[in-house]
């Protein structure tokens, strides 16, 4: 049987569920999708459980009406956003006693170990901890140290943070919901596997992922992740503006955003008005596209000097060859691109989550920038499946059998040691 990977994208908007399985081009085929409404999630934190687990169910079920066989659908790969996502730089360092024998992937993981023994603030942990690149001996910017000789080994990380009550409120929402977490995703890492080439990756780009409650920012270079960040408004607070600018319901408002929004008043003309249905009795109401995009325009300005003001602080804005990549549900915005390089004067593009899917997908509408995250959570499931040898039972499709070296750098090992199980098998 294939190996298979199902992302949970749990959104301020909507929560998706994909299930894909790598075809033997090293391609992802995304065999099924369930998404819907997500009712108890705000700017990607969960405010009500009970309404969070029956969004979830509704995805999850949707996509298992789709998966051909006796596949059952158990554990997920679940993406984590919101304001409490915190990043930080920090270089570790290890002596080596046995000088004269090769830096093996054991003495990488006693270093990304030693980082999550970092003490946090009261009620943050550890995500996870991403290598940027090693230094032997005082010899820097090596990427892969596995096989050279050296005594002082150090790297530097980016470690991201987030509240420990926000975590487990997810994975409480996904247990109650019958499913397991297999594994903790920062979003923006996740939708960044599912649209940037591993070309911009290495000229510099940054990606931002425009979602219903928060703004994902994740700047790369030279292959290596630099800075990340959560700005706390996306597409959610572009709707609230809509509603009071116009005074209307706000289901009105967003369907104005979708099907006539722009993010240039400028590019709109003046004479064409859109009327919404009045209240019971009441006249209906005309508003002109110009006024419209007025209103969204003043709102997408400030996300993305937002977004500017991060590419600034992370001292790598004159180093982004690649300039920005805009993905998530708000890059489906008219001329949002237009309004990126007027404020930042950089390239930028659209973001679709093709570039490691394969052309035999037949679920329609899959390659829209809004299913960046979900389809790169399958991505990433692939991604750490090939690093630790973790394959499907075929005997019983929801059951994960673990081969060769422990799993490192994973946030669900963390909270094992700590006695909180997020991770089960039926072997325990």
């Amino acid at each position: 049987m294939s190996k298979i990977v199902v992302g949970l994208d749990i959104g301020t908007t909507k929560i998706a569920c994909f299930v894909g399985k790598k075809n033997d081009h090293g391609k992802i085929e995304i065999l099924s999708m369930g998404k819907s409404e997500s009712l108890g999630v705000k700017r990607g934190v969960v405010s009500n459980i009970e309404r969070t687990i029956h969004s979830i169910k509704l995805a999850v079920e949707e996509a298992q009406q789709r998966v051909e066989g006796e596949l059952k659908i158990r554990v997920v790969n679940v993406g984590v956003a919101g304001q409490h996502i915190k990043s930080l730089q920090l270089r570790g360092i290890h002596t080596r006693k046995q000088v004269d024998e090769e830096i093996s992937q054991s003495d990488v993981d006693v270093l990304i170990e030693d980082m999550y023994k970092l003490v946090m603030t009261p009620g943050e942990e550890i995500i996870t901890v991403l290598p940027q690149e090693y230094i032997v001996d005082n010899e820097q910017g090596i990427k892969d140290p596995i096989g050279m000789l050296g005594c002082r080994f150090e790297a530097n990380f980016h470690i991201i943070t987030g509240q420990v009550s926000a975590l487990m409120n997810i994975k409480r929402c996904v247990e109650k919901a019958d499913l397991e977490v297999k594994e903790i995703i920062l979003e923006p890492i996740a939708s960044s596997d599912a649209v940037l080439s591993d070309e911009e990756k290495e000229a510099g780009v940054v990606l931002v992922d425009i979602g219903g409650g928060t703004t994902d920012v994740a700047i790369f270079h030279e292959g290596i992740i630099r800075h990340t960040a959560v700005i706390p408004f996306g597409g959610d607070v572009i709707t609230e503006d809509i509603k009071e600018g116009c005074t209307i319901m706000k289901k009105h408002a967003e369907s104005l955003k979708v099907q006539f929004g722009s993010a240039l008043a400028s590019e709109c003309h003046n004479n064409e008005v859109v009327c919404i249905p009045g209240l019971k009795g009441r006249d209906p109401k005309e508003i002109t596209v110009r006024n419209l995009a007025r209103i969204i325009q003043a709102r997408m300005e400030e996300i993305v000097e937002l977004v500017h003001y991060e590419i600034l602080n992370s001292g790598y804005s004159k180093k982004l060859i690649a300039g920005i990549v805009v993905t998530g549900g708000g890059a489906q915005l008219k001329h949002v691109k237009q309004l990126f390089e007027y404020i930042t004067g950089m390239d930028t593009r659209i973001g679709y989550p093709t570039e490691h899917l394969a052309s035999t997908n037949s679920i329609e509408n899959l390659t829209s920038p809004m299913y960046s995250t979900g389809i790169g959570l399958v991505l990433k499931g692939f991604e750490s499946m090939e690093k630790v040898g973790k394959v499907l039972d075929p005997a019983s499709p929801g059951k994960i059998r673990t081969h060769g070296e422990k799993n490192r750098g994973q946030i669900f090992e963390t909270l094992l040691k700590k006695g909180m199980t997020w991770f089960k098998t039926d072997d325990e």
